[in-house]
């Protein structure tokens, strides 16, 4: 049976918001070490944000000026397959993963794919 996105997701996602810094947000990757979070507004996923998107910002301007809000996600049931093309078809390193309802459950990173496949082998 093909995995899906819910059996190789990171399920504890670590978010921030759009009103936090661009400062704030890089003490909070490095601390998780990660290189991306989804940005959430009372719950609602509004962008995500990036160490690319932040690397020439001023540490004071807020997430909301430099975050991508064009996110392309998935639901816990797109086959892992089709996970891995979406990212390498549009250049996408993390994929918010939406339930029905919208909320974040889960992302996924080049790495969970990765992990999956050296399972596989």
């Amino acid at each position: 049976m093909a995995k899906k996105a819910a059996d190789i997701m990171t399920a504890e996602v670590v978010t921030t918001t759009p009103s936090a810094t661009v400062e704030q947000v890089r003490a909070l990757l490095d601390e998780h070490h990660i290189s991306g979070v989804p940005v959430l507004s009372d719950g609602d996923l509004v962008g995500i944000i990036t160490e690319t998107n932040m690397i020439y910002e001023p540490k004071a301007k807020p997430v909301q000026d430099v975050m991508t809000t064009a996110v392309v996600s998935v639901t816990p049931q797109t086959p892992v397959d089709e996970v891995a093309k979406v990212m390498i078809n549009r250049g996408i390193n993390r994929m918010p993963v939406l339930d029905a309802q919208g909320n974040v459950v889960g992302i996924v990173a080049r790495a969970n794919i990765v992990a999956a496949m050296a399972e596989d082998q």
